[in-house]
C-alpha cells in the first residue's frame, strides 16, 4: 500500500450544527446524525454549537437548504420527511461539492494511460467477478475519453483499489453496513487516485445488496478528477440508486461533459458524436478562420464540443483538438436553415435548440427532432418579438436566457414557462455588456458575449467584464 504523508491534505471538512434546544433524547440523536451529515458533506463549521429556531436563516438552516438544493429536494430549510429519507440512504463518502464540477484546483492525470491494482479483495464475490466489475467500470470512462487503463498485479499503480472495514489507515473510517459505501481520492501522487470500498457492505453482481460495478464506476470517476453532481440522473450523483437499470446503463450527458472537460473526447469519436451525413468538404470561398473581422451568427455547445455558426458553415471545436474543423451545416443537418440567429444546448435534455426568425428547431446529435420547427411565441414571447439574438441555458439553475435587442427573458425549463418579471435590461444585470449581443457561450465559469468581431468575458459572480477578446480567439488565431 502507499504511504500516507504526515499532513493529510483532504477536501472533507469537519464541522457541527444543532437546530433548536429542548429536544427529546431521540430528537437529540437525530440531530446528532444531521449534524454529522452536514459536517461531513456540506462543510458546516464545528467551532460553535449553533441553536437555530425554525424561522431563523442562520448557518444551519442555510446548510440544510444547500443540501436540499444539491440533492434535488424541495428547498425548505427544514428537516422534513423527504430530506431525512434521502439522508438515510447509502451514499458515497466524498463530500458534495457541486454540479459535474471537478475537485478544487481541477486535479487531473497528466497522462492518458493509467494503471490500476486491486490490492485487497472482498470475500462476498469471486475474484473474477471483482476483476470484471472494475474493468467494466473503467471501460465506462474509457469510452468517452482518450484514457486507457491496464491492470498490474504488483508494485504501485496510479489507482490502488482495496476493500476494508472501519479504520483503514486514511483517517476516514468506514461506518459499517449502509450509510457510506466507498470513497476515493482525486488524481495525484501517493494515495491520491486510490479507491476504498467498505467490506461491511454486501457486494453483489445484481441489485440484491450493493452492486459492485455501479459503485466502482462512481468511485473511479472521483479517481479521475470528478466530484459530485447535482443531476439526479448522473452516475456522479452522491446517493446510491439501487433501481438503476444495469442492462441499459450508460453515462448521463452530465457525466460525459464533466469528464471531457478534463480529458477531452476520445480520439475516435463514438457513434453518438457528430458524423457528417455526407463527406462533403467545405466549398471554395468559405469564411477565413483567422480573419480578424470574423463574426458569428450563433454559438453553442453540443456533447462536449463547441459549435460556432456562420452563414452556411460552422466550426466544431473540442478540448482535445487544438484546431477547429470547418464544416457545412447541411452535411450534418440538411433540413436546418443557414444564417441562423441563435443556438443553445440544454444539457438536461441532450438537445440543441436552433433559432431563426420566428421559428426554432431541436436537434440531438445528427437528428432534427420531429414536430419542429415551432413558433418562438409558443415559448411565451409577446408578438412584438420577431427573432432571438442569442440564447444560453444555465445547466445548474435549469434556466434558459434569451437575448433580444437590449433586453433579455428567462425561461424556466422545469415548468416550461417564461418567468414573470421579464424582460429585463441587459445593462442592469450584465453591466459592461452592450445592447447588442450576437451570440453567447458559457465556459470555465464565465459568460462570453459576442458582438461582431469582439467578445466580452463576463464573470457572473463579480458581475463584471474581465476581458475583451477577438471573437475567433477560440481558434488559436
Amino acid at each position: 500500500m502507499k504511504t500516507l504523508p504526515v499532513l493529510l491534505l483532504l477536501w472533507v471538512a469537519v464541522c457541527s450544527a444543532y437546530p433548536l434546544g429542548g429536544a427529546t433524547k431521540d430528537e437529540d440523536t437525530s440531530m446528532d446524525l444531521v449534524q454529522q451529515y452536514l459536517e461531513k458533506y456540506y462543510n458546516l463549521t464545528k467551532d460553535v454549537r449553533q441553536f437555530v429556531r425554525r424561522k431563523d436563516s442562520g448557518p444551519v438552516v442555510k446548510k440544510i437548504e444547500e443540501m436540499q438544493k444539491f440533492l434535488g429536494l424541495e428547498v425548505t430549510g427544514r428537516l422534513d420527511s423527504n430530506t431525512l429519507e434521502v439522508m438515510a440512504k447509502p451514499r458515497c463518502g466524498v463530500p458534495d461539492v457541486g454540479q459535474f464540477d471537478t475537485f478544487p484546483g481541477v486535479p487531473k492525470w497528466r497522462k492518458t494511460h493509467l494503471t490500476y491494482r486491486i490490492v485487497k479483495y472482498t470475500l462476498d464475490l469471486p475474484r473474477e467477478a471483482i476483476d470484471s466489475a472494475i474493468e467494466k467500470a473503467l471501460k465506462v470512462w474509457e469510452e468517452v475519453t482518450p484514457l486507457t487503463f491496464s491492470r498490474v498485479n504488483e508494485g504501485e499503480a496510479d489507482i490502488m483499489i482495496s476493500f476494508a472495514v472501519k479504520e483503514h489507515g486514511d483517517f476516514f473510517p468506514f461506518d459499517g453496513p449502509g450509510k457510506v459505501l466507498a470513497h476515493a481520492y482525486p488524481p495525484g501522487p501517493g494515495f491520491y487516485g486510490d479507491a476504498h470500498f467498505d467490506d461491511d457492505e454486501q457486494w453483489t453482481e445484481d441489485k440484491v445488496g450493493v452492486n459492485m460495478f455501479l459503485v466502482a464506476a462512481h468511485e473511479l470517476g472521483h479517481s479521475l478528477g470528478l466530484s459530485h453532481s447535482t443531476n439526479t440522473e448522473a452516475l456522479m450523483f452522491p446517493v446510491y440508486n439501487p433501481n438503476t437499470d444495469l442492462a441499459r446503463f450508460r453515462l448521463s450527458q452530465d457525466d460525459v461533459t464533466g469528464i471531457q472537460s478534463l480529458y477531452g473526447a476520445p480520439t475516435a469519436s463514438p457513434e453518438e458524436h457528430l458524423v457528417p451525413t455526407e463527406p462533403n468538404p467545405p466549398e471554395p470561398g468559405t469564411p477565413a478562420t483567422c480573419n480578424p473581422a470574423l463574426s458569428f451568427d450563433a454559438v453553442s455547445t453540443l456533447r462536449g464540443e463547441m459549435l460556432f455558426f456562420k452563414d452556411r458553415y460552422f466550426w466544431r471545436k473540442s478540448l482535445q483538438k487544438p484546431e477547429p474543423e470547418l464544416q457545412l451545416i447541411s452535411s450534418f443537418w440538411p433540413s436546418l436553415p443557414s444564417g441562423m440567429d441563435a443556438a443553445c444546448e440544454v444539457i438536461s435534455k441532450d438537445t440543441v435548440f436552433i433559432f431563426k426568425g420566428n421559428q426554432f428547431w431541436a436537434i440531438r446529435g445528427n437528428a432534427v427532432q420531429a414536430g419542429y420547427p415551432r413558433d418562438i411565441h409558443t415559448l411565451g414571447f409577446p408578438p412584438t418579438v420577431r427573432k432571438i439574438d442569442a440564447a444560453i441555458s444555465d445547466k445548474e439553475k435549469k434556466k434558459t436566457y434569451f437575448f433580444v435587442e437590449d433586453k433579455y427573458w428567462r425561461f424556466d425549463e422545469r415548468r416550461q414557462t417564461m418567468e414573470p418579471g421579464f424582460p429585463r435590461q441587459i445593462a442592469e444585470d450584465f453591466p459592461g455588456v452592450g445592447s447588442k449581443v450576437d451570440a453567447i457561450l458559457e465556459a470555465f465559469g464565465f459568460f462570453y458575449f459576442f458582438d461582431g468581431s469582439s467578445q466580452l468575458e463576463f464573470d457572473p459572480n463579480a458581475k463584471a467584464v474581465t476581458r475583451v477578446l477577438k471573437s475567433n480567439s477560440w481558434f488559436n488565431c
